[in-house]
């Protein structure tokens, strides 16, 4: 199966158009888990965002067991929204403001993983921008600041990015390179005027 951000699907060769919004979410087994295949550095950059959510503490778990036996959770799931409005708040994210400071500083951090790996694509700098107006959106603003940025950076890049062999002998791990890029990095002062 081959997704294309141009809105089709290749599957043995057919090509076929998928729907308008059109969202994957995927789990990743723990490396190890037989039959587990890495994705390639071009399939992992397809995806928008890598969140680790761990363990459930033992309160919550032992209820998602209980809900679980009772009833199948996701009967219960709801729609929140259709397409169309899917369409319509990413078109509104789509006009929140991104500062030329706040494009500079995206650069500077997206240029800073260069030297520590193979670094972020051009794909990866686009969604961090896509992302951070999201943020600034769901926090009710029309601008991005560069604090949407910094709470959203490495969950946005830690997956794009491949250490080199000495940051791997070193035990350092991506989200760790990523946070010394943030912290080493000078953060823009933007003005709101």
């Amino acid at each position: 199966l081959e997704v294309m951000e141009e809105n089709h699907a290749t599957v043995d060769g057919v090509t076929r158009p998928l729907p308008n919004p059109f969202v994957v979410i995927a789990t990743e087994n723990p490396l190890g888990s037989s039959g587990t295949q890495m994705l390639p550095e071009s399939q992992l950059d397809r995806f928008m965002i890598c969140m680790h959510i761990g363990y459930p503490d033992m309160k919550y778990e032992l209820e998602i067991v209980k809900g679980k036996i009772t009833t199948d959770p996701l009967d219960l799931v709801e729609p929140v929204m259709n397409g169309a409005e899917l369409l319509r708040l990413q078109d509104e994210i789509h006009k929140i403001y991104i500062h030329d400071a706040v494009y500079q500083y995206i650069g500077k951090l997206v240029n800073a993983t260069r030297t520590h790996a193979l670094g972020i694509s051009p794909r990866g700098t686009i969604a961090l921008a896509r992302m951070v107006q999201a943020l600034a959106y769901l926090r009710g603003r029309n601008y991005v600041l560069p604090v949407d940025i910094e709470d959203v950076f490495i969950d946005v890049e830690a997956h794009r990015i491949q250490l080199n062999g000495k940051a791997r002998v070193n035990r350092v791990t991506a989200e760790q390179v990523l946070k010394d890029i943030l912290e080493g990095t000078t953060k823009p002062s933007v003005v709101k005027k």
